[in-house]
């Protein structure tokens, strides 16, 4: 019995597929198979029932993954203080970001983060809030960066990292707009407004700002609402009317499309980003660094910093 044994065991337990759980874990399928079969017979007892699709874990098996998982919980935690004490950090993370931050960070604070420590392996999902987290509860996930308050979010471990101002790109700017810097919500052409996909707290947010209602902008015959900023501007840019966008995205547009982004009249709306874990766990370390890290990357670089007194957040929810 091995270490490697006890994580297959996890993983096929996790995805009922010798396929998939094979390709979770890199090796191939009659590896893994193998060497799970070699760990049912020195123990003398079955751990899947591999004559059902998908494959079900036996009784004795789901009892059996339980202390497993506790195996391989402490052996990391062994690898984690070793680590600790030699000043190193390392270590695998699973995370998971909602796509309307991912876009921002990812290409930027986290992979600067991970350059800087380049023996932590992670593993990054895009997810909405609410699959964020079943998945942290579910323990797919470790951590995961979604925008707060968020109520079913209260039973975890919030740690801030930045304010981020709510902006709105337009392609009908008026008259009246062009010589002002700002734009009164009350003073929208709502009946125009490309949204995100139900489930997604950016799209929940604009509804909070503005009453908002049927886009009539869309062709007759198109009925659709995109999943990620960069549909939204292609929208706004190729078929007129509104959307919101939050402010790191601002740095991906071009200088042309910038000039369609517009802030709203004080006080200035904003979201809130947090890290949320389960509970603190031997990778705190790895959570509490790359959470300082993003914090103190994004300080000079958000206009909130600059008069937090001229903003008011805009709750997802």
């Amino acid at each position: 019995m091995n270490i490697q044994q006890l994580e297959y065991l996890i993983a096929v337990d996790k995805f009922k597929h010798f396929g998939n759980a094979a390709q979770a874990c890199f090796i191939t399928q009659p590896t893994l198979s193998a060497m799970i079969q070699k760990f049912e017979e020195e123990l003398d007892v079955k751990i899947f029932d591999r004559t059902t699709h998908p494959i079900r874990t036996t009784d004795v098996g789901a009892q059996l993954i339980i202390e497993a998982k506790k195996v391989v919980d402490a052996i990391n935690e062994l690898k984690t203080k070793a680590n600790d004490l030699n000043n190193v950090l390392a270590g695998n993370l699973n995370l998971g970001i909602i796509p309307t931050v991912s876009g921002s960070i990812l290409p930027s604070e986290i992979f600067d983060f991970l350059k800087n420590h380049p023996k932590i392996q992670l593993n990054v999902k895009e997810m909405t809030t609410d699959n964020i987290i079943k998945a942290l509860k579910s323990g797919e996930l470790d951590a995961g960066i979604i925008s707060t308050p968020y109520t079913a979010a209260d039973e975890f471990y919030h740690d801030f990292l930045f304010n981020e101002e709510l902006m709105l790109y337009s392609a009908e700017i008026s008259d009246e707009q062009k010589e002002d810097s700002f734009v009164i919500p009350e003073k929208i052409d709502v009946h125009k407004v490309w949204l995100l996909e139900e489930g997604n707290c950016l799209r929940t947010q604009f509804e909070n700002i503005c009453e908002l209602r049927e886009n009539t902008v869309a062709p007759k015959n198109l009925e659709f609402v995109a999943s990620n900023i960069t549909t939204l501007v292609q929208l706004v840019d190729k078929l007129g009317g509104i959307s919101i966008l939050p402010e790191l995205a601002i740095d991906q547009l071009s200088d042309r499309q910038k000039e369609k982004v517009k802030r709203f009249r004080k006080p200035f709306p904003y979201r809130e980003i947090s890290m949320i874990y389960y509970k603190p766990t031997y990778k705190q370390k790895i959570l509490d660094e790359m959470i300082q890290f993003i914090a103190d990357s994004l300080k000079t670089k958000l206009n909130f910093n600059e008069n937090p007194n001229e903003f008011t957040v805009i709750k997802p929810q």
